[in-house]
């Protein structure tokens, strides 16, 4: 069903995509360094929570490639257009409310979830919340358009699209922080544009008629509860398990909190760091979605075995590639940062824990079990999850870091225990077949 050159076609852009997708967090938590260790505290803090959101959002676009993949498989285009019709209906319905209750509940929120931090740490919170969350519904568009695309192996739209946008917001987080001098604000703003300007640009695209499955707008505007529901048996699980791991993240970072300002300032330029080291398993998790998705809605689980064999082999050496690259680079990443030396000499040690594990162990644990969803098996890999990452990664987390006093490293350890556990059961779940049982259209 895909040659090599149909899998590359799918794998170089869309690592290309998360590469520049991934860049706008990084450039922000970059170029704010500059304005001192409160701005990039304040951003890496909002980031860890405007990450649970975009993840529930890549959720529920997950969800939606699935079935439109499926259905692509089975040869019916016209109900993989209805399925993109409704799931960017949903996708903007539910973005939208929760944007609104962040802006009107902001000062409250940041409070119960970071507490008494420093005054000008809270200021520079308030204000990038308060305009990063202005962009999440033109986000949440964006996730939407590229499911359909990525379905259709599309892939090099979205690619472009992010190549402007994330010139658009470098240059923006340029002017806002050394020309304007705004701090916080100088790359929150840049992001708002950058945001809107992807989700316009790919939605214009997928209403193009030449399109095997496009936009329409009366499947947009309509409620069609049986596909909602196929949609959403695949977005819901997903959602409550990225939103589980990353609540606990957030209250990791109020762990990270308590160490104090240079250790946040160390933890914050890692996770953009951990961010880039993760790009490979994260490009190649729409893979397995549209590779599988498409074997399973054909039915054929010769294919769908034979290609998760060849995709996990893949994914594993490109992630160990990868990650190597990422850590070798990270002395570069970090010279010309405003951080303290004792900062940066941090950020070596936990970017040398996430790579090793990361590149190791997350394509089994991430890719693997996204390629496990496309099949259907959404309540085991939820199960599976959430339990992991309540009882591995915020367990050990707190122990190492808390108990035994190694502040940051300790919460890298107990992170990375949480992926090898993972990656293992899922490993024994592809081998068991249970897989195979599952049917969504």
């Amino acid at each position: 069903m895909f040659t090599n050159k149909d899998l590359r076609n799918l794998i170089i852009p869309l690592f290309i995509e998360q590469f520049l997708l991934m860049f706008v967090g990084i450039a922000d938590t970059f170029v704010v360094s500059f304005s001192g260790e409160a701005d990039v505290s304040g951003v890496s803090l909002v980031t860890s929570f405007n990450t649970v959101l975009i993840f529930l959002f890549t959720a529920l676009s997950s969800g939606g490639a699935v079935i439109i993949s499926q259905y692509i498989g089975n040869k019916n285009d016209a109900a993989a257009g209805r399925s993109a019709g409704q799931l960017l209906m949903i996708s903007t319905v539910i973005s939208v409310l929760l944007s609104a209750l962040i802006l009107v509940c902001h000062t409250q929120l940041l409070r119960l979830l970071f507490g008494r931090i420093e005054a000008d740490v809270m200021a520079a919170c308030e204000s990038y919340l308060w305009i990063t969350t202005l962009s999440l519904p033109f986000l949440a568009i964006y996730d939407a358009g590229a499911a359909l695309c990525r379905s259709i192996g599309k892939t090099d739209v979205t690619m472009n699209i992010s190549i402007v946008a994330n010139i658009i917001n470098v240059v923006g987080n340029c002017v806002g922080v050394f020309v304007l001098h705004l701090g916080a604000v100088g790359v929150a703003y840049p992001s708002l544009i950058s945001r809107t300007l992807s989700a316009v640009a790919v939605t214009v695209y997928c209403f193009g008629r030449r399109l095997p499955v496009r936009y329409r707008a009366k499947d947009i505007f309509a409620w069609d509860g049986g596909l909602l529901k196929k949609v959403m048996g695949i977005a819901l699980p997903n959602g409550v398990e990225n939103g589980v791991h990353q609540l606990v993240k957030v209250a990791l970072s109020g762990m990270v909190a308590l160490f104090g300002t240079y250790q946040i300032a160390a933890n914050g330029v890692a996770q953009s760091i951990w961010s880039l080291a993760s790009i490979m398993g994260l490009a190649m998790a729409p893979v397995y979605t549209t590779v599988i998705g498409q074997c399973m809605g054909a039915r054929d689980i010769d294919a769908a075995n034979f290609y998760f064999k060849k995709l996990n082999k893949i994914t594993l050496v490109l992630s160990v590639l990868w990650n190597a690259l990422v850590f070798a680079l990270t002395p570069l990443i970090i010279r010309y940062s405003a951080i303290s030396q004792e900062a940066k000499d941090l950020v070596i040690w936990l970017v040398l824990i996430n790579n090793i594990f990361n590149g190791l162990a997350y394509p089994f644990a991430g890719s693997l079990g996204n390629g496990l969803r496309a099949a259907g098996d959404v309540t085991f890999t939820m199960a599976v999850s959430i339990t992991l990452t309540i009882a591995a990664r915020l367990f050990f987390s707190a122990l190492f870091g808390l108990w035994l006093g190694w502040g940051v490293i300790g919460v890298a350890i107990g992170m990375s225990i949480d992926l090898v556990f993972r990656g293992a059961i899922f490993i024994w779940r592809l081998k068991s077949q249970a897989w195979t049982r599952f049917r969504l259209i």
